[in-house]
This record gives structure tokens, C-alpha cells and sequence, in this order.
């Protein structure tokens, strides 16, 4: 049996992407093992996990300082984000804990940070040690410990140092899952471009040197494409599975507390800055959404200034702050809601080609959206053929927003019934992981075809109304 062996720089309880992949591969007949690191970044004790016919192993990295390192973000830089006043906070490095010098040091970058001549440099620094001793640290223990594989499967530019460090032991096929822009996404994107270039040298070695490179979306795609050159890319959209046809009742509303005829208006996932928190958190204070609740149902760094929020005279105990739940039960938890809100700020280039999985989500669970007017998504949600499937907004404008939310919850009920199947409808038709997976299913019968089996020729013709030259 043919081994896959997967690295990601998590912990992989709650990332949907490598469980869903990792589960896929064993169901087509692999074994597979995902290598990760703690849930506590300062542990130097391996973990072990039997998942969906797969083992998990965390594997910690070495020293105190370099796990010191990757707990205070590990090649990405960490960041802070807040609701204060319906805005959000600066981003900020994040003190890691554990190594008693630790919180000492990254006070003294983030003041010399602060500084006007110097701190472009500091920065920049920054990020590359964390690169270099925390993410490339992990890399090499992570390789070491790896069984032998015939595929490494390196998730994001984080796990490429692992996936590279065993391909140069023990040979095989290299993928490159390339789940973002990631020196375009969140704190990395606003480091000196002197900085960044160094670590571009490692995103354009790994897309050169993958046999296979898997993305999110097509524009994401021709973003890769303009960095290198690969020799093979799909895409493999973040869905979750086909959505049943009676989907049973869900929690959300008991857990929050909100009354039955109470709207509720939904944020799921990571509370990081530049996700549309506090865009929320401000849409519900507009006229006409006095009776909306905002439920942020997730974890991040913007966690207590929300939980502040929920308790302020301010919002009327209508903002309800609840903790992550299991990937797999994350749909029923969404289709408590009446409108899914995605306002992710245009603030980098990854952001706005995003095609975030809680789009998705909130489709499987039949709830229709209010989402930034980006390109990727208005391609699900305005050109889906059983669009529209929600609304899209100025992401930056609360007050847009809440006229998004007031557009679906003052709908009539058969109208609200009607939008709401016809979201289903485009996540058991199109958006679903049974779809999806079926190319990352055929792309690695490519990579690792069965012993003995010869490639049957096969003859493709293309008829276009054109010479085609342009058509890309």
C-alpha cells in the first residue's frame, strides 16, 4: 500500500482542509500519516492521534527558544486584533510564553519596531528568524521523525523546510498545498519586500520542485502561476461534504441563549484582524437590526475584546461569543443561523481572493450570506446557476453590512425558505467535498499509479469560436 505522509504547521484538531485530504487519501486506498506540532507550541512532548483510519503525530519543536519562536508565530509573525469602538486595533507581535526571556524580547522588537529609521529593518528580521529557527527548526524534526513515505504532502509554504528535508532523505513525489498567498496573507504581507523576497525564494523552489501543486480557488491558481512555474496544479475548493436532505435541529440558538423570534446574524471561524469582527460588531448597532443578534462563533486573538463587547451596555447583550466546534459539526452548528456574515477586510491581496471555507459552509448549512464583493466569491454567490445566493458588500462599510442583513431577514418567510433551499441546492450540486476531492483523488492515481499499470492513450479535442490564442 502506497504511503502518503502530510505536514502542517498546527496542531491539526480544527483544520478541515488537511482532515478532510487526510481521510479522502485513506478511503482511495492509502496510508496515511499527517505530521504536525503540539497544541501547546512550548511542549517537547510528541502526541499521537488515530483519526478516519489515519494517525496524527504532533511533533514538537526543538529547544525553548525556537518553540518560544513558533509560538509567537513561526515564520508568520503573530498578531493582535480587537473591537473597540467598532474599529479594529493595530496588529501586534505576540509575546510568546513559556521561555522566561521570551515576552522580554518581543516588548524590545516590538519597540524597536516602533522606531522610524530602524524599524522596517527590525521587522524584517524578525520574520526571517522565526522562519529560519522556528519554521525550519520544526521542518528538519518533523522529517526526521517521518515513516518512509512514496508522497510528502507539504500544507502551505510552513511545512515546504519538512516536505524537502524528506524528500533529501528518502526520495518520492512532492505536493505543494498551497492553502493561501502566503506571503501576501495577514502580518507577513505588510513585512519589507527585502525580507519577503527571501522567503519568495522558498515558495518559487517548492512550486519548481512539487511534481503536483493543489490550491483553493483559480484565482489563487493564477496568482501561483505568475510565482513559478508548476508542473501540475488543480484546484481543490475548501467544501464541506454534500449536505444532507433533512438536516437535524441545531444547537446554535440554545447554546447562544437567543430568543426564538430573535434574527441571528453569524461569524465563524478565526477572530484575526482583517476577518470583519468588529465590522459585525458594529453592522447590528444600525436602524432597523435592534432585534439581530451577533453570535462570533470561533477563537483568536480578537477573542476578549468581543467577549468585552458581549458584556458592554453598548450592544444590548445582542454579541454572544462561543468556542470553535469539531470541523465535522460545524454546518449543523451554522444552520442555526438566519444570515452568514463574511466581511473580510481587502487589506491583502490573499484577502481578496479569498474563497473562505465558511462561504461554503454556511451554503452546506442552507443560510444565505452577507460577504465581501470580491471576485472569487461573487463567482459562488452571484454566478452559481442557483444564484443569488446572498448578498455582497463593502466589507469596510458597517452600515453596508447592515443593510446586507436587513435585506435577508426582512424577506417574507417563503421567500427566506426559498433562498435558503436554493443554497443547499448549490452545495449538493457544486459546492461539496465529494466533487472537490475527486481531482485530488485522480492527481495522485497520476503520482503513484498501481504496480504494473501502463498509461492508455487518450485522444481530447477542443472546438472553439475562435483561434483560441487569448483564450486563457
Amino acid at each position: 500500500m502506497a504511503r502518503v505522509v502530510m505536514f502542517v504547521l498546527n496542531d491539526v484538531r480544527r483544520d478541515a482542509r488537511v482532515l478532510r485530504e487526510a481521510g479522502t487519501l485513506v478511503a482511495a486506498g492509502y496510508e496515511v500519516t499527517v505530521l504536525g506540532r503540539p497544541s501547546d507550541p512550548m511542549s517537547a512532548v510528541e502526541e499521537r492521534e488515530e483519526r478516519d483510519g489515519f494517525e496524527i503525530r504532533r511533533v514538537p519543536v526543538p529547544g525553548r527558544v525556537r518553540r518560544s519562536l513558533v509560538a509567537a508565530g513561526g515564520g508568520r509573525g503573530g498578531g493582535r486584533g480587537a473591537v473597540r469602538s467598532g474599529r479594529a486595533d493595530r496588529v501586534e507581535l505576540h509575546p510568546s510564553r513559556g521561555f522566561p526571556f521570551a515576552g522580554w524580547l518581543v516588548r524590545a522588537v516590538r519597540a524597536l519596531a516602533a522606531q522610524p529609521a530602524i524599524g522596517g529593518i527590525v521587522r524584517g528580521l524578525d520574520l526571517l528568524v522565526r522562519w529560519r529557527f522556528g519554521t525550519v527548526a520544526w521542518g528538519d524534526a518533523a522529517a526526521a521523525a517521518a515513516p518512509l513515505a512514496d508522497v510528502w504532502h507539504a500544507h502551505d509554504l510552513t511545512a515546504i523546510p519538512a516536505a524537502l528535508a524528506a524528500r533529501r532523505r528518502h526520495g518520492g513525489r512532492l505536493v505543494y498545498d498551497a492553502h493561501e498567498l502566503f506571503l501576501e496573507a495577514g502580518d507577513t504581507a505588510t513585512r519589507p519586500d527585502w525580507a519577503r523576497n527571501v522567503l519568495r525564494r522558498w515558495e518559487r523552489a517548492a512550486i519548481a520542485a512539487a511534481d503536483a501543486v493543489v490550491t483553493v480557488n483559480g484565482g489563487v491558481a493564477v496568482e501561483l502561476r505568475r510565482i513559478a512555474s508548476p508542473r501540475r496544479l488543480i484546484v481543490v475548493h475548501n467544501a464541506p461534504p454534500r449536505p444532507v436532505e433533512t438536516p437535524g435541529p441545531s444547537p446554535l440558538r440554545a447554546a447562544a441563549g437567543i430568543p426564538a423570534d430573535s434574527p441571528i446574524a453569524l461569524y465563524h471561524g478565526s477572530f484575526a484582524p482583517g476577518r470583519g469582527v468588529e465590522v459585525l460588531a458594529s453592522a447590528i448597532r444600525e436602524p432597523g437590526l435592534e432585534s439581530v443578534h451577533a453570535v462570533f462563533l470561533g477563537e483568536g486573538s480578537g477573542r476578549a475584546a468581543l467577549e468585552d463587547a458581549a458584556t458592554g451596555a453598548a450592544y444590548g447583550s445582542r454579541i454572544h461569543v462561543l468556542p470553535p466546534v469539531d470541523p465535522a459539526e460545524v454546518t449543523t452548528w451554522v444552520a442555526g443561523a438566519d444570515v452568514g456574515v463574511i466581511p473580510i477586510a481587502p487589506s491583502t491581496l490573499n484577502h481578496r481572493l479569498s474563497t473562505p471555507n465558511k462561504l461554503f459552509e454556511c451554503l452546506a448549512a442552507g443560510v444565505p450570506v452577507v460577504a465581501s464583493d470580491f471576485p472569487g466569491i461573487r463567482e459562488i454567490v452571484l454566478a452559481d446557476p442557483d444564484a443569488p445566493l446572498g448578498i455582497l458588500v463593502d466589507p469596510t462599510d458597517p452600515t453596508a453590512v447592515g443593510r446586507g442583513i436587513r435585506s435577508i431577514i426582512e424577506r417574507p418567510t417563503d421567500e427566506r425558505a426559498a433562498l435558503r433551499e436554493r443554497c443547499r441546492a448549490a452545495a449538493r450540486e457544486r459546492w461539496n467535498w465529494e466533487r472537490e476531492s475527486a481531482g485530488l483523488v485522480s492527481l495522485y492515481a497520476e503520482l503513484l499509479p498501481p504496480p504494473g499499470a501502463s498509461p492508455v492513450p487518450q485522444r481530447v479535442t477542443f472546438t472553439l469560436p475562435s483561434s483560441g490564442a487569448f483564450d486563457s
